[in-house]
């Protein structure tokens, strides 16, 4: 898609559009429950401290062109670019957050890509089912491992491949809002 042609292109309401350095037009959905569970995500990331490797919307470089901007990832600390981008390799964690369009991509592609790469922990949170999905234990295909935690029920902690423990707070994150005047 050219310049001219993305300049004078309508996208979609709620979305955000990315232009990535290979050319690919990448469309994201946007919710408020999707921007403000990755912002609690966040919060939750500054335990590992200040400074930890934790990127948001950042492409992550994975072999055969198929790249990545997870919500959230959690690198390990003596991550280095390669380039423009960090590589999969570094990566300890990464988080989906489900928003209406995404279901099938975060639930069931991204389980099979992210465990393929050895990813070693995919978290699928889902503010409409109010439930985090923690996959470990990858394999070639997806994840041996898979555990549901409901929203509402206190703290996980995550324990890294590099020693540190990533805590979740359950209790924190956000659940949608009901729209006024419905039932």
């Amino acid at each position: 898609m050219s310049v001219e042609a993305i300049m004078h292109t309508e996208f979609p309401e709620g979305y955000t559009v990315f232009f990535g350095a290979d050319g690919k037009v990448i469309m994201t959905p946007q919710s408020v429950e999707r921007s403000s569970t990755i912002r609690s995500l966040q919060i939750d990331t500054l335990a590992l401290g200040r400074h930890a490797k934790v990127t948001s919307d950042v492409y992550l470089d994975f072999p055969a062109d198929e790249n990545s901007a997870p919500d959230l990832a959690i690198l390990r600390e003596d991550a280095h670019k390669q380039g423009k981008r960090y590589s999969f390799e570094d990566v300890l964690l990464i988080a989906e957050v489900v928003s209406g369009s995404s279901e099938r991509k975060d639930y069931d592609d991204c389980t099979a890509k992210y465990g393929r790469y050895g990813i070693p922990v995919y978290l699928v949170v889902d503010p409409y089912a109010a439930e985090v999905v923690v996959h470990t234990q990858p394999t070639g295909t997806g994840y041996i491992a898979a555990y549901t935690h409901q929203y509402g029920t206190g703290k996980i902690a995550i324990d890294l491949a590099d020693g540190r423990t990533f805590t979740l707070d359950l209790d924190e994150l956000p659940r949608p809002e009901t729209e006024a005047g419905a039932r």
